[in-house]
């Protein structure tokens, strides 16, 4: 029978964990000199479109799409995530939330990794640039009826939104009383109307400085007002094409530690190898050794390829953070935004989620060593 305790270092020193089922039963502080690994909390992605040849917003979706990915992402790191279905037709949005919600109810591990999901448009921008790989047949305006038909179909937790046009508030607050937080992205809103959607009840900004034109006003502009306005969590794609890492470091640095968490926004190209491919949404990608992931015949990028954690890596690597902090982007503060989120996820605390990874000595790296995931082992066995 593999072990229910593990032992790591910590920013705060080296301990003993120990859990029953899925839950952390102690946490002991323990002295040693020989060398640990690094003990993490399980990882928090709220955008995944898909890995590895799976795929969310694939026309052949099934409720086994979303368990297989679930446990493949656990595989690295990844204990908890939102499945990320992007601009379609209502009714291929509302068969992939049907598919969570039936993996959900056929596999406890998976309801607690999947506590809802996060829908990218179909209320977005319509233009070149802003709009991304996004399918434009099926872009349309702000509706909250759609929305609450969405909830009848399956959870929603995250939708992202561009807030152009008038009337955007007031249909933002009735969507945010539904208990759903809404989303800044993919838009070509002006400072002034974000800046009235935040105040309608906006709280975070999806990829911010992706998903927006490829030239701005050098200000006022839209990734200005983002940054400016603390009532917003940025999230962040580290993967080093979708920004640079001097704009990363200035991202975080206006953020501050507690407003800013890293996704993947990984595709099902991600895991893949290197050359082009036809994804689910109709476009042509290519994905080079870089893991650079692209719209063929354009400079935009098209999703994402690399994981979460090396999105962690990346920060730790190139920018001021510890990696410590780099950990906690991909932790602890993805995890307070989940809209009923399970507590303690993203932590390391007594009466929390069995959710963690052990990481090698030196600088944080893929794979980890070993993954535990609601109180199992998915990766190595002590």
């Amino acid at each position: 029978m593999k072990p229910s305790e593990v032992a790591g270092r910590t920013a705060t020193g080296a301990v003993r964990v120990s859990w029953r089922d899925d839950v952390i039963t102690s946490i002991s502080p323990i002295d040693t000199e020989s060398d640990l690994p690094l003990l993490a909390p399980g990882l928090v992605d709220l955008q995944v479109n898909g890995y590895n040849g799976l795929d969310v917003n694939a026309e052949t979706v099934t409720p086994d799409t979303i368990v297989g990915l679930s446990h493949l992402l656990a595989s690295h790191g990844v204990t908890t995530w939102l499945p990320t279905i992007i601009t379609a037709s209502e009714d291929r949005i509302t068969h992939a939330l049907r598919c969570v919600a039936q993996a959900r109810d056929a596999d406890p591990v998976v309801a607690r990794a999947v506590p809802t999901t996060h829908v990218e448009g179909p209320f977005i921008s319509d233009r070149q640039g802003a709009r991304g790989v996004h399918d434009p047949t099926f872009v349309r305006p702000l509706d909250p009826a759609e929305v609450a038909r969405w909830q009848r179909a399956g959870p929603v937790g995250i939708v992202t939104i561009s807030p152009h046009g008038e009337g955007t508030p007031t249909l933002v607050r009735e969507i945010v009383a539904s208990g759903i937080t809404v989303a800044i992205g993919h838009t070509h809103a002006t400072p002034d109307e974000v800046t009235a959607a935040v105040d309608g009840g906006a709280t975070l900004s999806t990829h911010l400085g992706n998903g927006i034109s490829t030239t701005l006003p050098r200000h006022p502009n839209v990734i200005w007002r983002q940054l400016a306005d603390n009532r917003l969590s940025a999230g962040l794609i580290a993967d080093g094409h979708h920004l640079p890492f001097d704009t990363l470091e200035v991202m975080l640095r206006a953020k501050g530690p507690g407003r800013a968490f890293l996704v993947s926004d990984t595709t099902e190209i991600g895991g893949r190898p290197a050359g082009r491919y036809r994804t689910a949404v109709g476009a042509e990608v290519e994905l080079n050794a870089h893991l650079r992931l692209s719209e063929v015949g354009s400079d935009l990028l098209a999703g994402a390829a690399a994981t979460l954690l090396d999105g962690v890596r990346n920060v730790a690597a190139n920018t001021s953070l510890t990696p410590a902090a780099a950990l906690n982007l991909a932790t602890r503060n993805p995890a307070r935004l989940i809209p009923g989120g399970r507590p303690g996820a993203g932590e390391l605390r007594v009466g929390g989620p069995a959710d963690f990874l052990l990481l090698g000595p030196g600088p944080v790296g893929t794979p980890p060593m070993a993954v535990v995931q609601s109180g199992r082992w998915v990766r190595g066995a002590s």
